[in-house]
């Protein structure tokens, strides 16, 4: 019997979450019979299911919803605000009422007479002829589905990490062993098996961020109403799929930043009515995958950020010094709007105005390992985009050695790797205080032996720059450099935790713990601090926000040929040794197998005979090629001056770097070769991409530059000649372009109307921006 009370009560929540929205969205258009019948039917469920259990509380709520709702879909009474509001109070207490049975919480039952009572006739309303019956819906097999706990995805999901690990230890094993193809064989089966099972309990593990949103209509009809205001809702990409762990830790940061929106952003209808706008402020919560991360977007059409007003209150609370502030790029203002005990709210209301806000929603992003940024144009709107990775299980990282152990460092907070002693960077002292000076910049140095308490070694070390998120950045000193990788992370034991220079534990392929290093913690526990006037300033003292912009980080390596090549950091997912022997000529070209895969390799005239190979994994976040090359030699960031080819190829073109000749890779070219896609001819003005898009930055842009284009951000009141788009979404708004170029993820066509183009048929890609640089002058 527990276990069925156990099943009604998970269902009746899981419905309870999907229906907030429903109801507001039946107040809005009460002549919509379907979301009445969904609402109906889940009072009747409920009702249903009390009296089976004995539940009387419950099924007394329940059934005079019922009553009320029937009278509505019978025509004897209409839905207004009232009555929605006593429908949404009962409903909030049977929600109420569910949380206190599985907490064994006691519940006062006072005001459930009251919640009925408000539920009472309202005045009589002219009898309506009641609808017909809708025809049913075409039946359809229903999805075979069990409820698990969570204990038990987290347990498999350890259970298949721990099997991953001794699969990698295996296979090394073999490597380093007498040939034997009947066990190679083997061993790749029982690869391709466990990747499987990894892929399918990942999945387990991810939930649409829909349930997230199903509670944003609910939350803005009660502020706005509240607050007095007139607020439309718009939410996109609710099938966007993130880790249900991030799920939950995001859902605090998006309230707080919603209710900020609508607080103080949005206007008043009056005051929106002055400024020539509908009275009905917009808002808009759209997410969408970007590579491996997500991006979570909300946008206002208010009254925006004073920037000038926020520098005030920061000089008022001491946060900056006056002559400080003067020196303040219009951005680097509206940053503080993070600092810790700032409001803009004119009084303290029990929404705001307290000074604990953005401050907390950027910890907590942080904390992730995500980032929060701030746009705002004054009687515009505010416009905050979220970016946050897709998992907190499986992170990209480097691995490191100090005084003989190995640590890993998360990739994202990675800006560059840098010899120490060289021309490109230095080391000295400042009293006690070490600084690293890169090409004339000058950070402060931490030396992860010194944090460590371990002895360093003498001889070439490495410096790792390092800009954790929200903070400035800052180089690590360590003894070696060794190779970049996927790791399972795992909390550590509190002990190891309390440290403060540690975000978790994973092990290595041979077995060994590595502990992964903490940028924010190391920071800290080096003494650096840097408040929102430090940062700021050093921000501006680096040089124009655009000239930044527009660095590439690249990796520098030599080929196996010996030339001297670059590729761009962001493309490059991992660097792996393979045997030989997993080198062959097959299917037309050559391809190199992996642990669980077989890539096409790059980079490589033929296999080689013997030894190992090394090799660079690019990706865009889809597809993986394999890039072969001798040794790695720098990771740099550059504003680059490329002098293309004369013809389309594997180079992008060579550029000058150190006083050395570096050909520089072409991502795009190298995925479109390798997916069979057509080869270019040539074509050229003024084409807008949307912001924040990996793949548009690193794969496209370099493509749509080298036919003469210049790139800008799709945005508000951008003019563009060609606007490129996702045929997954919609295209940005506000962007007045005259064409817009939609690019499909999948090589199949979605049925005869569309017109989407593959994004790696550069044939057609080109051949359609031909095509809009030709209506531009026709136009012209």
């Amino acid at each position: 019997m527990d276990d069925l009370i156990n099943d009604f009560l998970a269902e009746t929540r899981d419905m309870l979450q999907a229906l907030s929205g429903v109801i507001v969205a039946w107040e809005a258009e009460p002549s919509d019979r379907a979301r009445l019948d969904e609402i109906f039917r889940f009072v009747h469920t409920v009702k249903g299911n009390c009296g089976f259990f004995d539940l009387p509380r419950l099924q007394q709520l329940s059934h005079a919803a019922e009553d009320v709702l029937a009278d509505v879909r019978a025509g004897r009474r209409g839905a207004d605000a009232r009555l929605v509001s006593a429908v949404l109070a009962v409903i909030d207490r049977i929600g109420e009422l569910v949380q206190a049975l599985e907490t064994g919480e006691a519940l006062a039952s006072e005001d459930d007479e009251q919640l009925i009572s408000a539920l009472g006739k309202a005045p009589a309303v002219p009898a309506l002829d009641p609808e017909p019956p809708a025809p049913a819906p075409e039946t359809k097999k229903a999805m075979r589905s069990i409820r698990l706990s969570v204990d038990l995805l987290d347990r498999m999901m350890n259970g298949v990490s721990d099997a991953v690990l001794a699969r990698n230890e295996l296979g090394r094993r073999l490597r380093d062993g007498d040939r034997d193809v009947a066990l190679e064989a083997a061993f790749e089966r029982l690869s391709g098996c466990i990747g499987e099972i990894r892929d399918a309990i990942t999945r387990t593990r991810m939930q649409r961020i829909d349930s997230l949103f199903t509670a944003l209509p609910r939350m803005v009809r009660d502020l706005s109403a509240e607050l007095g205001k007139q607020v439309r809702l718009e939410v996109d990409g609710g099938d966007v799929e993130l880790d249900r762990e991030m799920l939950e830790m995001i859902r605090d940061p998006l309230t707080h930043i919603i209710r900020n929106a609508i607080d103080h952003g949005i206007e008043p209808a009056k005051e929106r009515a002055a400024a020539g706008k509908d009275k009905a402020g917009r808002l808009r919560v759209a997410a969408r995958q970007a590579g491996n991360q997500i991006l979570i977007e909300v946008a206002d059409d208010g009254r925006g950020i004073d920037g000038e007003a926020l520098v005030r209150k920061a000089i008022a609370a001491g946060i900056v010094t006056a002559e400080k502030a003067e020196t303040l790029s219009p951005q680097r203002r509206l940053a503080l709007v993070f600092a810790p005990g700032l409001s803009t709210a004119g009084e303290v209301t029990a929404i705001s105005g307290r000074g604990v806000g953005m401050d907390v929603v950027r910890a907590n992003i942080e904390r992730i390992g995500g980032v929060v940024d701030v746009d705002s144009r004054a009687g515009e709107g505010v416009r905050l985009v979220i970016r946050v990775p897709l998992t907190l299980t499986i992170i990209p990282a480097l691995t490191v050695s100090a005084g003989g152990q190995i640590f890993a460092v998360p990739r994202s907070a990675i800006e560059e790797i840098l010899r120490a002693g060289t021309g490109v960077a230095h080391v000295e002292r400042v009293g006690e205080s070490s600084v690293a000076t890169i090409r004339g910049r000058r950070v402060p140095l931490a030396d992860l032996c010194d944090l460590l308490g371990v002895a360093a070694s003498d001889e070439g070390r490495k410096i790792v720059l390092l800009k954790p998120a929200g903070g400035d950045s800052y180089a690590l000193a360590v003894d070696a450099v060794h190779d970049h990788e996927e790791l399972v992370v795992k909390p550590a034991a509190p002990a190891v935790m309390a440290a403060g220079l540690y975000a978790g534990t994973t092990l290595a392929d041979d077995g060994r713990p590595i502990l992964l290093l903490d940028p924010s913690g190391m920071a800290g526990q080096a003494g650096f601090r840097f408040d929102e006037a430090e940062v700021a300033g050093r921000g501006d003292e680096a040089g124009a926000a655009d000239a930044a912009a527009r660095e590439t980080s690249l990796l520098l390596f030599r080929g196996l040929d010996g030339g001297l090549r670059a590729v761009p950091v962001p493309v490059v997912e991992r660097i792996e040794d393979v045997p030989a022997e997993a080198v062959r000529f097959s299917a037309g070209r050559l391809r190199v197998s992996l642990a669980e895969r077989i890539l096409p390799l790059a980079g490589c005239a033929e296999p080689p005979k013997e030894g190992k190979l090394r090799l660079l994994r690019l990706t865009d976040g889809a597809a993986e090629i394999a890039y072969g090359f001798a040794e790695v030699i720098d990771i740099r960031s550059l504003a680059l001056e490329l002098r293309p080819p004369p013809h389309p190829g594997e180079l992008a073109g060579v550029a000058l770097i150190d006083g050395l000749q570096v050909e520089v890779l072409d991502p795009h070219w190298l995925f479109a070769a390798h997916a069979d896609a057509a080869r270019p001819a040539g074509a050229p003005p003024v084409c807008a991409l949307p912001e924040g898009d990996p793949w548009m930055d690193n794969m496209l842009r370099p493509l749509i530059e080298s036919l003469g284009y210049r790139v800008v951000a799709a945005g508000e009141g951008v003019e563009a000649d060609v606007l490129i788009a996702c045929a997954e979404g919609e295209a940005p708004a506000g962007v007045a372009a005259g064409s817009v170029l939609r690019l499909r993820t999948r090589a199949e066509v979605d049925g005869e109307n569309d017109n989407s183009i593959y994004r790696y048929d550069r044939g057609a890609l080109v051949a359609a921006l031909s095509r809009g640089e030709a209506k531009e002058r026709a136009d012209g």
